[in-house]
């Protein structure tokens, strides 16, 4: 039979062990940044090169990028509205996506982009990478 001191003893390694699982799991995720853009009809194969190769230089710029992928719409579906190209810029944490939105190396790309005239249309969408455990 288990003494109260034992049982009581076995209790706090169990708390102790369900509070640091419940820690470790708190460890912040890395985040997804999808960038999806219409161009408009007749926008240069140039320009959109150049915006490409601005958005590609973020990640050397901002600290707290772990990668940039980047590709033409591909689908067969034809479900796309009219966007094209898709830029996904992976952070280490949301604290790294916070700091990069105000980032004056983002802001020079956000009024290239805007400023180039061959943006129609664009949507952006973040999410937290659910790591398996």
């Amino acid at each position: 039979m288990l003494t109260k001191k034992y049982a009581l003893t076995i209790a706090l390694l169990a708390l102790a062990v369900f509070c640091l699982s419940g820690f470790l799991s708190m460890k912040e995720e890395p985040v997804r940044h999808i960038v999806v853009l219409k161009f408009k009809d007749g926008a240069s194969k140039e320009k959109v090169q150049q915006i490409t190769d601005a958005f590609a230089s973020l990640e050397r710029k901002i600290p707290g990028i772990t990668s940039f992928e980047h590709g033409v719409n591909n689908s067969q579906e034809n479900l796309n509205k009219g966007f094209t190209h898709v830029f996904m810029v992976t952070f280490e944490n949301i604290k790294a996506r916070d700091a990069y939105l105000p980032h004056p190396e983002h802001q020079k790309f956000v009024e290239l982009l805007t400023g180039s005239g061959i943006l129609e249309d664009l949507f952006v969408v973040d999410f937290s990478l659910k790591l398996k455990k």
